[in-house]
């Protein structure tokens, strides 16, 4: 990276720490977010999305949205999953380059319009809005996966489309240290904390720090800088981790844990005297990890060690590890296994388990919820999800697997924690059956 650009990287850095303080106010973050969509939409129809523009407005949106709900910017809630759809839409419509359609993926997001035919919900609430709800992240995720599938996209594209998405996670460790209380103030209890998380949902928010956490580890594995310095993206990498822990959320944490051992995993794979980078690499991390969990363990009164072995304030194992999710899974197979063939409907399992269990919930598994609201068509549905990422990373070298592996790992763990409630997942399935084209520097670099 050369000084001009890593110059460029610094002055956006320090200006998005500078924005996490002004859209404390919720006017200013409104008049953002707009502006982003507009703005995005722009550049991409006047560049005729020949730099990727497509790629990077998506990714700065996807990693913006919880900052822009914590300060309630959303003009209305889904704005990012819309204007994700948009981006890509307006940049395959609009880019010259030919680009190869996946029958796979057409046929996916067909299986999931039919399960509009048989939704049934009380006369009292509005379809469009269950049908909105539910299935705008699901379609998301099939024009990610059609505007990526086997489009290659060069080593720097991928890094630039990650420090892009970065930056309004910057925005959001600064908002959450003026919203949050002292940590001394704060009451841990046995459950993810509320006030540890800007006063936002702790799942979403440990979702995106651990995105950040991700992001930044794969700038440090290849020697990038998003603040120029290594002494700076080392704070920056370890106040994410710690501002993800305090949450007390363990979706996020954990599968950026394992999203980054993937990586590094296929990193060390992809070197040279891979014994030793494995000795280094596994050490370090070992070693850092567990210090600042004990630290910050430490910090919440032991409630962080309790959380992570599913015991209660009091030290007593609880009874379900996954806070209820299981029982929400139960009832979804439970809606398949009453309606097999095309499920209970878009929406419909909300209603299901409200009837048939008296649970007011919605679902937490996408996976679930596909099969329990679309039936054997959601099986189907699932199954090239799974079937076509997979296949497609087994061809892809070492170097690619890592980010690509990384990826669906992202993909997977985060909608069987927090189902599609935002952006992220749908978008960076797409980034998992991309092509990534390494020049001859970049093959031979030891990073």
């Amino acid at each position: 990276m050369n000084n001009s650009a890593s110059h460029t990287r610094l002055i956006l850095a320090v200006f998005h720490l500078a924005l996490g303080v002004l859209v404390l106010s919720g006017l200013i973050a409104k008049a953002y977010s707009i502006l982003i969509v507009f703005f995005g939409v722009l550049y991409i129809i006047r560049n005729k999305n020949e730099n990727n523009e497509a790629i990077h407005w998506s990714a700065y949106l996807v990693g913006a949205e919880v900052l822009f709900r914590m300060a309630g910017g959303m003009v209305f809630y889904e704005l990012p999953k819309y204007a994700v759809l948009l981006f890509l839409f307006v940049g395959l419509v609009v880019e010259k380059r030919s680009h190869h359609i996946s029958l796979s993926f057409l046929i996916y997001i067909l299986l999931l319009l039919v399960g509009i035919s048989f939704v049934d919900i009380p006369f009292n609430e509005s379809i469009r809005k269950t049908i909105a709800f539910n299935l705008s992240g699901p379609i998301l995720l099939g024009v990610s996966a059609i505007y990526f599938y086997r489009r290659p996209l060069a080593l720097s594209t991928m890094m630039d489309m990650l420090f892009y998405m970065a930056l309004p996670i910057i925005s959001m460790l600064s908002l959450l240290y003026f919203r949050t209380p002292d940590i001394r103030e704060i009451s841990f209890g046995g459950g993810a904390s509320f006030e540890a998380s800007g006063g936002y949902g702790p799942n979403q928010v440990a979702t995106i720090l651990g995105v950040g956490v991700f992001i930044v580890a794969v700038h440090l594995f290849l020697k990038r800088r998003i603040f120029a310095l290594f002494s700076l993206d080392m704070f920056l990498f370890s106040y994410l981790i710690y501002r993800g822990l305090i949450t007390l959320s363990r979706g996020g944490m954990v599968t950026a844990f394992l999203a980054v051992s993937l990586f590094a995993y296929y990193f060390i794979l992809s070197r040279e005297n891979k014994i030793l980078n494995l000795a280094k690499y596994s050490g370090l991390l070992a070693l850092f990890g567990f210090a600042l969990f004990m630290y910050t363990s430490n910090a919440t009164g032991g409630m962080l060690e309790n959380r992570y072995a599913n015991k209660n304030a009091a030290g007593t194992t609880k009874s379900d590890i996954t806070t209820g999710r299981a029982t929400l899974f139960a009832s979804e197979i439970s809606a398949f296994l009453d309606h097999p063939f095309f499920g209970v409907g878009v929406g419909g399992g909300k209603f299901y388990r409200m009837e048939e269990l008296e649970i007011r919930a919605a679902s937490h598994n996408e996976m679930g919820r596909l099969i329990g609201e679309h039936g054997l068509v959601g099986i189907v549905a699932l199954m090239i999800l799974l079937v076509v990422p997979i296949r497609h990373i087994f061809k892809q070298p070492y170097l690619a697997r890592a980010f690509l592996g990384s990826f669906l790992i992202f993909w997977f763990l985060t909608i069987n924690h927090s189902a599609m409630r935002i952006a992220f997942p749908g978008f960076i399935y797409g980034l998992s059956v991309a092509v990534i084209v390494f020049n001859k520097e970049e093959e031979d670099d030891e990073f």
